[in-house]
C-alpha cells in the first residue's frame, strides 16, 4: 500500500496552485487522522508522518540511530554558518557553504579531539551530514533542520551541557582558524557552528519500513527557501508524476495512503473502504485541495 507524503503542500505566502489530479484523488479517499501541533513544534509534520510510518517516536524521531549500533544514542550534525543579528540568530542555508568531503574531513579532524573529551565520537557520512555518537546525547531534545533553515534558531541552540560549551568552543576555535581563512580567501562563508538534529537511541536497531513511502522533496526544498516559482514547478511535477500514478492505482482498486502537510498540521487520507462509499463521497462530499489548504 503506497504512501505519498506532500510536505509543505501549503505554506505561508505560497501562491495558489491548480491540482486537478489531487482533487480527483481526494474524491476517492477518506480522511483518517489529523496531526496538529504548534507552528514552532520542533519536528515538522512531514517528518512526523515518516517517523510514524517507520515506527519511530513521531515527537522526537531518532533519525541518526536508524542503521547505527543499537542502544547507543546518536544525533546528526550539520556544519553551518550562524548569522548573529540584533535580535536573532539566523541559520543560513548549509548548501551555500559549498562544503566538500575533504573540507568536512578536515573540519572533523579539528573538532573530534574536543568532542572526544566528552565521550562523543564524530563520523563524516557526507559533507553536511555527520553522525555523533555517545552517552551524553541521551535525552537530548533537538529541532529538525527544516524548522530553523533561514530562520531564527536562537531558541533551539544547545542549552544543555556539554553541547552548549562545545558550541561556544567551536565558535571561538573557528573564528580565526586557518580552515576558515582558506575558505574566506576563496570567497566562501566561514563555518562557525553546527546543528544537532535527529537525536535519540533505538532499543533494537533499525525499524523495518512497513510500506513504500514517497516524499515529494521538491516541494520541501522550494518552500524552505521561499522559491515560489520552483514550488509551483514542483507541484506541476507532482501532479504529472506521483499524484497521477497514485490516482490510477486507486482507480484500479488499489489501497493507498496520502498525507498532506503544512508547517503545523498534517491530514492523512486512505482509500474509501467500498466502491459505494467512494461514489457517495464523490457525489455528496466533494473536497478539493483548495478547500483543505487552510487547515494545514
Amino acid at each position: 500500500m503506497p504512501h505519498l507524503i506532500l510536505p509543505y503542500a501549503a505554506a505561508e505566502n505560497a501562491p495558489a496552485v491548480a491540482t486537478p489530479q489531487l482533487d480527483a484523488l481526494l474524491a476517492l479517499l477518506q480522511e483518517t487522522e489529523r496531526d496538529g501541533q504548534e507552528y514552532d513544534f520542533p519536528i515538522p509534520p512531514h517528518e512526523r508522518a515518516v517517523a510514524q510510518a517507520w515506527g519511530l517516536n513521531a515527537a522526537a524521531p531518532a533519525w541518526a540511530a536508524v542503521g547505527a549500533p543499537a542502544r547507543l544514542p546518536h544525533a546528526w550534525l550539520t556544519p553551518c554558518h550562524l548569522h548573529a543579528g540584533a535580535d536573532q540568530v539566523r541559520l543560513d542555508d548549509p548548501a551555500q557553504l559549498q562544503f566538500t568531503l575533504a573540507e568536512a574531513q578536515a573540519l572533523c579532524a579539528i573538532l573530534a579531539p574536543w568532542w572526544a573529551e566528552d565521550g562523543l565520537q564524530l563520523q563524516v557520512l557526507s559533507p553536511l551530514l555527520w553522525r555523533v555518537s555517545g552517552a551524553p546525547l541521551a535525552g537530548l531534545s533537538t529541532a529538525s533542520l527544516d524548522r530553523v533553515l533561514l530562520r531564527d534558531a536562537s531558541r533551539w541552540l544547545p542549552q544543555t551541557q556539554p553541547f552548549q560549551r562545545l558550541h561556544s568552543e567551536a565558535q571561538m576555535l573557528l573564528y580565526s582558524h586557518p580552515f576558515n581563512d582558506a575558505r574566506e580567501a576563496r570567497g566562501l562563508p566561514p563555518v562557525n557552528g553546527f546543528w544537532l538534529h535527529g537525536a535519540g537511541a533505538l532499543a533494537q536497531g533499525p525499524t523495518p519500513i512497513p510500506t513504500p513511502i514517497l516524499l515529494v522533496d521538491g516541494l520541501r526544498q522550494a518552500a524552505l527557501r521561499q522559491d515560489w516559482a520552483a514550488w509551483q514547478q514542483a507541484w506541476q511535477q507532482a501532479e504529472a508524476g506521483p499524484i497521477a500514478q497514485l490516482l490510477a492505482h486507486v482507480r484500479a482498486g488499489g489501497q493507498a495512503t496520502l498525507t498532506l502537510c503544512g508547517e503545523a498540521q498534517a491530514l492523512h487520507f486512505k482509500r474509501a473502504r467500498s466502491a459505494l462509499m467512494q461514489r457517495f463521497q464523490s457525489l455528496f462530499k466533494q473536497k478539493t485541495f483548495n478547500s483543505l489548504r487552510n487547515q494545514l
